[in-house]
């Protein structure tokens, strides 16, 4: 059946893409050995000391109950024969590369949004409205993807960016599935609200408190009632989101980001006594979820920034330059918890004062897409005398800011004022 006029967009996606390409890199300098796909393993976190969290995993894993974003820890409790590989950031950006000048030749209409997922405009590519002729043309996609690249896609079908993007996300993998606007009801509506795309896990908890357990419920809710809610932004986002209201344009020209950043509302009020055992985790899993950030985006940041709100909803933030770009979480990590120890708990810091913090964040900045690290020796051993610090035991946070001031003006001393250097961020209301 053909629907004249409507836009064919496509949402490709790369099943389980880190797992993937680095299972194609294993067979490629190890044939014959087992492909990381067919059993239970995942990517992340340190491969050694199998702490950090998972950014990909296999679909074996997956049966497992484990899932992208959960701590090493917990997903071997889950599957203790759990076999890991760490991030291999060259690996993805090659088969990312590959991928896109893939997909340019069947349309120059291409979004990318990650190094494994892209939006096209076949809308010119097929008889006008004909679903059929993008079904076929889809799976010709996905089966040039796996003949000459090796792996799988899902492609997701409709006529906006919202609903190809929700089609994508169906069974997988190596599947093109479709959701144009008259599947809604049948394909879309019966799916929990935590499924809708752009629906966090706080928005769809506040939600299902309220009795919205559905996408249709939400669809079928008063947008001011969903407003009172989320706010009207996110109420408004809602409520299009779940009729399947979405934009239909594929911008073709990649934008950017200028920093990535995250940052939680803390359960209770952070303080003094209790930021060590309360307050360090944090900081810890807010790094770790960067630096996935940073992988996913293919990006390398080399100014970290921590930031925190006190419990009078004063914002303040100290930032640092490290020598060379990262997307490592424990670099990431080290810089915040240096910056937190001259925030808060230094003589002069927010604690000392009696001060306490209700949310805290970690982001970075002055993005590249090349790392470009050239690390001297005196460098590298400093990083890892700075990583050896962290697994002694009984050390306090504060002994190590201290230590990790020492090495800083060590290396400000050898090599100069300005080899790493330090800003800060002045403090603004934010009620």
């Amino acid at each position: 059946m053909q629907h004249i006029g409507e836009r064919i967009i496509f949402h490709v996606d790369v099943n389980s893409a880190f797992l993937s390409w680095s299972a194609l890199k294993k067979l490629q300098e190890e044939p014959g050995s087992v492909d990381l796909r067919t059993i239970p393993s995942a990517v992340g976190g340190d491969v050694k000391t199998r702490h950090g969290i998972i950014t990909a995993k296999s679909i074996p894993a997956k049966k497992y109950g484990i899932k992208t974003g959960e701590p090493v820890v917990k997903a071997l409790q889950k599957c203790p024969d759990l076999v890991l590989v760490p991030s291999d950031f060259e690996t993805y950006r090659r088969y990312s590369h590959a991928l896109m000048d893939l997909l340019l030749s069947y349309t120059p209409l291409l979004q990318q949004m990650s190094v494994d997922e892209a939006f096209l405009d076949v809308t010119g590519r097929i008889p006008s409205g004909d679903r059929q002729s993008a079904v076929r043309l889809a799976g010709r996609i996905r089966g040039e993807v796996f003949s000459t690249l090796g792996f799988t896609v899902n492609v997701g079908i409709s006529t906006n960016k919202l609903l190809a993007k929700m089609a994508s996300d169906f069974s997988k993998p190596d599947q093109t599935h479709t959701l144009f606007p008259d599947e809604i009801p049948d394909k879309m509506w019966p799916l929990p609200i935590g499924d809708l795309y752009g629906c966090g896990s706080a928005t769809a908890e506040k939600l299902t408190s309220a009795g919205i357990r559905t996408i249709g419920e939400a669809a079928a809710a008063d947008p001011a009632a969903l407003q009172a809610m989320l706010g009207e932004k996110a109420g408004l986002y809602i409520a299009n989101s779940a009729n399947g209201i979405g934009s239909d344009h594929v911008n073709p020209v990649k934008e950017q980001a200028k920093s990535i950043s995250n940052e939680t509302t803390l359960v209770h009020d952070i303080g003094q006594g209790n930021y060590k055992t309360d307050g360090l985790p944090v900081i810890r899993k807010l790094s770790e979820k960067v630096a996935s950030r940073l992988a996913k985006a293919g990006l390398f940041g080399q100014t970290v920034t921590f930031q925190v709100k006190t419990s009078d909803f004063q914002r303040y933030s100290r930032q640092m330059s490290l020598p060379d770009p990262t997307a490592d979480a424990r670099q990431i990590e080290e810089a915040a918890l240096l910056l937190a120890g001259r925030l808060l708990t230094a003589p002069d810091g927010l604690f000392p004062a009696g001060m306490t913090i209700r949310l805290i964040g970690v982001g970075v900045s002055k993005l590249s897409e090349a790392q470009a690290r050239q690390m001297d020796l005196f460098t590298w051993a400093k990083e890892k005398e700075v990583r050896e610090m962290h697994k002694k035991a009984g050390e306090s946070a504060r002994e190590k800011q201290e230590k990790l001031d020492a090495m800083l003006q060590s290396v400000n001393t050898r090599f100069g004022n300005g080899r790493l250097k330090k800003g800060m961020g002045g403090k603004k209301n934010n009620s």
